[in-house]
């Protein structure tokens, strides 16, 4: 029985308590607001549930509000579960313990649940899969071209390039126009109320608050809100398989030009547009992930297959796209390499096609589970046993994350997601597994995540060049498999695609392709020492020591 309680319906039955809490039982499902002035949300894993007795949750990420707690300051825990906020009434800790680095905090089971129903609050969230694009239009003719994220009669959130800071710092009101799949558009006066940007990924979400809207476009509003949401629940687990898709979603039979974030940016090679859709779908996932969802079983499935057919169709090209990937969030950035590196050590012609696209599924998002643990912990110079406690606990978050995907070889995922940081010496995680215990593809996975992680800038230390890598792996035979180092040194070289290369007259230029005695065939010149992009100057293809002498070193670049 429901009773309204001003914003919110009040939840009384038993069933739907704990059913509400369990779809907040997982990372990013739960977050922690003190009943204090001022407060703002804090990010809290609820862990488990005892219906009628008690809760369980970690705050080892805000550990510093364990003594208010300890105190007895109340609290209320907040989520979202399908599309609605939920809310505890004020809760209180019971008892406080330390487990594994981790501070676990038991605290009083709700008599009840609120939910926020009214109809003009209600958001509704695009899922994966679901694209709207936006133009913002400031003064003049400046515009600057977005992702609808959610919508709601009030207002709205666009993912915008962190160019767009100009234009909303010149218009105090902007023309949204919101472009459907199937064609609809729709265009509404907005006011911008909240900014968060997002350094890594180079963008900004803005919360906007629609203005002067008239009766027509209000009804519209709440058609699209409504529309989103009933494309969005076909979605979940639970959805009714046999609903029929939203109008909207269809996309037309005539191609058009699409909008969106992405549309906009350059790329320096076809191939490197090409896997921007795959490094796309990443991004969003991970995204995804932090906002309570698991991995997409579709998705994963359908951009497996894309980097596959990449893979197929010319995998030096993909190699050396897979440099060219800068604005992409690292995780993205060094899934997909990884991936690609996989895929090139696992000889196409005798891997059957299910295990390659395993492998390219497990390895693109093997690393996905650090977006879902506290950010400090991966921009540390240095980590303590609790901090490092902490990071292991990426790869079973993943693992819980991945439940969904049936079609994945679990003997693929266990090699991969869950082997690729052990050692031969039983220094690695998350098992402490060692010698023969580590299957071969986790020895494979090993030797081409640590290489490529090795070529890539860390807070604690600089990008390595690629002969220092091997160096490295072939002095550590106790930890990294040599016949899976040597495998992969004859494969891609010591003057690999994708390396920046200085060569004998002083020219700079990037690897594209090898010939057949591994010597550079195709450049690309280069002035500059950043990742490739619009600054690439001429292709060089034949005999590319006649004219530019010997490779003289490699120039290490973060890409």
């Amino acid at each position: 029985m429901a009773k309204a309680l001003d914003d919110f319906v009040r939840v009384g039955s038993p069933a739907e308590i704990e059913s509400l809490l369990e779809s907040l039982i997982q990372p990013g499902g739960a977050s922690l607001l003190l009943d204090k002035p001022e407060s703002t949300p804090l990010p809290v894993v609820l862990m488990d549930q005892v219906p009628a007795e008690s809760l369980s949750m970690d705050i080892t990420a805000v550990r510093e509000i364990g003594g208010e707690l300890r105190r007895g300051v109340g609290f209320r825990l907040l989520g979202q579960v399908h599309g609605k906020i939920v809310r505890t009434p004020l809760l209180k800790v019971v008892e406080t313990e330390t487990v594994a680095g981790r501070v676990i905090c038991h605290c009083e089971y709700p008599l009840y649940l609120e939910e926020m129903q009214r109809r003009e609050a209600f958001r509704a969230r695009l899922r994966l899969g679901m694209e709207v694009g936006a133009i913002l239009r400031g003064e003049g003719e400046a515009t600057v071209q977005g992702d609808l994220k959610d919508l709601s009669q009030q207002g709205c959130q666009l993912e915008l390039p962190a160019s767009a800071a100009s234009l909303l710092s010149a218009a105090a009101m902007v023309e949204i126009e919101l472009c459907f799949p199937n064609g609809t558009r729709f265009a509404v006066k907005a006011r911008a109320c909240h900014t968060v940007p997002d350094a890594g990924r180079q963008i900004m979400r803005v919360g906007f608050r629609f203005e002067g809207c008239k009766a027509d476009q209000e009804r519209k509003l709440w058609f699209f809100v409504r529309e989103i949401e009933r494309e969005s629940s076909r979605y979940v687990e639970e959805a009714d398989v046999g609903r029929l898709p939203s109008m909207l979603f269809q996309s037309q039979a005539v191609a058009t030009t699409p909008v969106g974030r992405r549309n906009l940016l350059s790329y320096p090679t076809p191939m490197a547009r090409r896997l921007s859709r795959v490094a796309g779908y990443l991004d969003a996932q991970l995204l995804e992930l932090q906002q309570g969802d698991g991995i997409d079983s579709i998705q994963l499935s359908r951009h497996a297959d894309m980097l596959l057919m990449l893979a197929d169709e010319d995998m030096e090209a993909l190699l050396f796209a897979t440099r060219c990937l800068a604005r992409e969030p690292l995780l993205v950035r060094h899934g997909l390499s990884v991936a690609a590196h996989i895929l090139a050590l696992a000889d196409g012609a005798t891997v059957p096609r299910d295990m390659r696209k395993a492998l390219a599924a497990s390895a693109m998002v093997h690393d996905l589970g650090k977006g879902l643990i506290p950010g400090n912990l991966l921009s540390a110079t240095s980590l303590d046993e609790g901090g490092y406690a902490q990071l292991k606990m990426h790869v079973a978050l993943l693992d819980q994350a991945l439940a969904g995907c049936q079609w994945l070889s679990a003997g693929v995922v266990k090699a991969v997601v869950g082997g690729i940081n052990e050692r031969l010496d039983g220094s690695g995680y998350p098992a402490g597994l060692d010698g023969d215990q580590l299957q071969e593809l986790s020895r494979m996975s090993a030797v081409v995540d640590v290489v490529d992680a090795m070529r890539r800038e860390r807070p604690d230390r600089p990008a390595w060049r690629i002969d220092a890598v091997y160096r490295h792996l072939l002095s550590n035979p106790g930890q990294f498999d040599p016949r899976w180092a040597k495998r992969y040194i004859q494969r891609f070289g010591l003057r690999p695609v994708g390396a920046l290369v200085r060569f004998g007259n002083g020219d700079m230029a990037w690897i594209q392709r090898l010939d057949q005695q591994g010597k550079p065939f195709q450049v690309q010149l280069t002035d500059v020492v950043e990742p490739p992009g619009e600054a690439l100057g001429e292709v060089l293809r034949g005999n590319i020591i006649a004219r530019l002498g010997e490779p003289v070193e490699e120039v290490p670049v973060s890409t």
